[in-house]
């Protein structure tokens, strides 16, 4: 297998990097800025908890973030499932989808909500809950976060700056089981023969993902529940302060469902929560509402770049979901949210040249479609980004190469292992793994990579200092 560095979500909306020098405080701990996967050595990359940068005790007096890996060897299948009963027996449509979403959001609150009535206390494993190994050297201290997908000045009408977004992923016990065939005990080898890297029917994957930029700087904001993280986001701070600790807001939460009889195609449903601060409610719980799911790409649907578009069939929106909500949907409506970064500012057609501006490419599943095991195809509709985003023409056959429904055991491209979907793990996990045990990669992939580091530091003005 070769190298590959981590690349989160629909990465052209990121962040530029500035190196600079700083000291921070430490508690208990010698001060070394930010490791990056290339220093981290091998032996110690796969189950470090987060980066050595961490407040002091006057600064943070609670426990740090600690990493959940005793991936289980076994697992029980989930016995009619509560989100398979909201359907009545039905086919998933837009007359069930909402029951459906909020039994899945059902079904993890016991475990999910003593994460933010508690979080000094939370830790993934005593709620039941798993993470990826070999991020550490990207999370910061706290929660454990790490810097997900973003979005530049202007991307909604009610924010005028950058806005970093971060992220947490939560695997289920059964989703664990497959983390564990892909890592073992050690997570010193990856393992994707035989199916490892597919997951079992019921397993549940979450992601909780915070903004940067707080109510009332960003009015949608106001009144969503903050975290402390300690990093050297806001994208506006100085940077001779290093890192500090900031302020997050919660404010969208994915929730993937492996069900292979609800969406036979992918063997998937997506579905996305996004906080409403006009919604009624006594807490936060309460006023995250669904922004929609899907279940496949809609490959029969040729949409056009602006609305009124044709009806999906696999993609269904709450038109009630807030307005900064709805603007960063993907191709033809198609799902993503708002910490997903489907929309480039711009882009140009590499067969016409021609100049796309607000352009929405791509969906959460044509994102994680090309989970693999190698980093041969760029998660948008085009190739490998230089100091241009160019796109294949929208809705051309190599386009819609990005929309197929393929199952979760079948490669983007031939000749490559399928890892079901999940992005984090192929792009994120394997990369920092391989990142560590053998520095050296070919030359098309360095190619490949670079061009995205490269991309993500002309594209934006944010200040970005990992």
């Amino acid at each position: 297998m070769k190298r590959k560095y981590s690349v989160t979500g629909l990465v052209f909306t990121l962040f530029g990097l500035v190196v600079f020098a700083y000291n921070c405080a430490s508690n208990n701990k010698k001060e070394t800025g930010t490791q990056s996967e290339e220093n981290v050595s091998f032996t110690e990359g796969a189950f470090m908890n987060h980066r050595d940068s961490v407040p002091s005790k006057q600064q943070y007096s609670a426990p740090l973030f600690v990493l959940s890996h005793d991936y289980p060897t076994s697992f029980t299948p989930i016995v009619d499932p509560p989100w398979r009963r909201a359907l009545n027996g039905h086919p998933i449509d837009s007359s069930n989808v909402f029951p459906y979403m909020d039994s899945l959001k059902n079904y993890i609150a016991p475990r999910v909500i003593p994460f933010f009535t508690s979080n000094t206390t939370w830790t993934s494993a005593k709620y039941g809950w798993f993470n990826e190994p070999w991020l550490g050297s990207q999370r910061e201290a706290i929660l454990g976060a790490y810097l997900g997908n973003g979005n530049p000045a202007n991307m909604f009408k009610t924010l005028k700056e950058a806005e970093a977004g971060y992220a947490l992923v939560l695997y289920d016990s059964i989703a664990a089981y497959t983390v564990g065939q892909i890592w073992g005990k050690t997570g010193q080898k990856v393992n994707l023969m035989n199916d490892a890297a597919q997951f079992k029917e019921g397993s549940v994957i979450v992601k909780l993902a915070f903004s940067n930029v707080n109510g009332p700087d960003w009015s949608p904001m106001d009144g969503a529940q903050t975290f402390d993280v300690y990093d050297t986001i806001p994208t506006r701070a100085d940077p001779r302060l290093g890192y500090q600790m900031r302020k997050v807001s919660f404010f969208q939460m994915d929730i993937i469902v492996k069900d292979s009889a609800t969406s036979p195609q992918t063997g998937w449903v997506y579905s996305t929560f996004v906080y409403d601060k006009l919604k009624p409610g006594k807490s936060f719980w309460d006023k995250m509402v669904p922004l929609g799911a899907m279940w496949g790409n809609d490959p029969d649907v040729n949409s056009p770049l602006q609305p009124p578009y044709p009806p999906l069939k696999e993609t269904i929106i709450n038109k009630l979901a807030p307005e900064y909500s709805r603007e960063t949907l993907g191709w033809g409506g198609r799902l993503s949210g708002p910490n997903d970064g489907a929309v480039a500012q711009e882009a140009f057609d590499i067969n016409t040249g021609k100049k796309y501006n607000n352009l929405a490419l791509s969906s959460c599943m044509s994102c994680h479609s090309p989970a693999q095991d190698t980093f041969v195809s760029f998660l948008l509709p085009g190739p490998f980004p230089n100091d241009t985003l160019f796109v294949y023409t929208p809705g051309s056959p190599k386009w819609k190469l990005w929309f197929r429904n393929n199952y979760g055991n079948v490669p983007f491209d031939q000749g490559q292992v399928a890892m079901d979907y999940d992005m984090v793990m192929a792009f994120k996990s394997v990369g920092a793994y391989e990142a560590a045990k053998n520095p050296q990669q070919t030359s098309q992939l360095k190619k490949n990579f670079e061009a995205v580091r490269k991309f993500r530091r002309h594209n934006t003005n944010a200040r970005f200092w990992h």
